[in-house]
């Protein structure tokens, strides 16, 4: 089943001890790339959110937002003078280094981390709450890049459906189109007549005929069409495997291009060019 990697999720908690916001968004991007942006009390619970992407994603820019507001106490809150006083010696050093550097307010002081004492938090419940809210998160996450990844498996198989038409629209024309081309193979070499024997010319037609012949590129056509469609049934990853098998097609599609002699194959091979990068637009969001 494959899976776009387009993607958003937002869940939240609500307890005694305040409130948790998190959001999961993913857009595409060539390999797996996290980006973690986590509330101060809570940034250690980023290596166990890192190794859950890992298992259950493998491309995407993924971005996780945790945000935490503390519920109102109604008491003055607590400073960590320790931290503080640390923090102002730090400061007292830096005034001595460089005299002419701008020191912080008071605000500003404050709002460093581990200035304002946490010790009345339960950390441990809160931890355990943004990981099981970030575990929801994923789930729904995943659930809505299936979702897509269907919908654009969808649109894939429209256009496989139209390049088989195009490919049956030639096969079926073939004959017509060989019988049109020779005939004006014929009338090419017919002002070199004069320059050429019998032998020569019968050779040249050959030639010219075989690489006029276009049944080759269509088989390949197909196989890669029917490839294609076998990839969209398998599990897990396969957005570089589809990738890949679009390059091969438009490689296809551009012999077939070169070898048109007659407007009617023109036509088909540029739909067909049409058709693929369509495709391929859409394989980029797959994961």
């Amino acid at each position: 089943m494959p899976h776009s990697m387009t993607a958003f999720s937002r869940q939240t908690c609500d307890a005694e001890w305040g409130s948790l916001q998190l959001e999961l968004r993913s857009v595409n991007q060539r390999y797996l790339e996290p980006h973690f942006r986590l509330a101060d009390p809570l940034r250690d619970l980023e290596p166990h959110f890192r190794e859950a992407l890992r298992q259950r994603i493998s491309r995407g820019k993924v971005e996780c937002t945790l945000r935490f507001e503390p519920a109102e106490t109604g008491t003055a809150p607590e400073i960590n003078l320790d931290q503080l006083n640390a923090l102002a010696q730090a400061l007292e050093q830096v005034r001595r280094q460089l005299p002419e550097a701008p020191m912080p307010n008071a605000l500003e002081l404050l709002a460093h981390p581990g200035v304002m004492a946490t010790q009345r938090l339960d950390l441990e419940s809160i931890k355990a709450a943004g990981i099981e809210l970030f575990d929801a998160a994923l789930k729904d996450l995943e659930t809505g890049r299936a979702r897509e990844g269907d919908r654009l498996a969808e649109l894939i198989r429209e256009r496989l459906d139209g390049v088989r038409e195009q490919v049956a629209m030639v096969r079926t024309h073939l004959p017509t189109i060989l019988e049109r081309q020779r005939g004006q193979l014929l009338e090419r070499l017919e002002t070199a007549k004069a320059e050429l024997d019998s032998q020569r010319l019968e050779a040249e037609m050959v030639l010219m005929a075989q690489k006029a012949d276009v049944a080759e590129e269509l088989d390949r056509l197909e196989t890669h069409v029917t490839e294609v469609e076998r990839q969209l049934k398998q599990k897990g990853p396969i957005g570089r495997r589809l990738d890949f098998l679009m390059q091969e097609l438009n490689r296809e599609a551009n012999t077939l291009s070169s070898k048109a002699i007659v407007a009617d194959t023109t036509r088909c091979a540029v739909e067909l060019k049409v058709l693929i990068e369509q495709m391929r637009e859409q394989i980029q969001n797959l994961e």
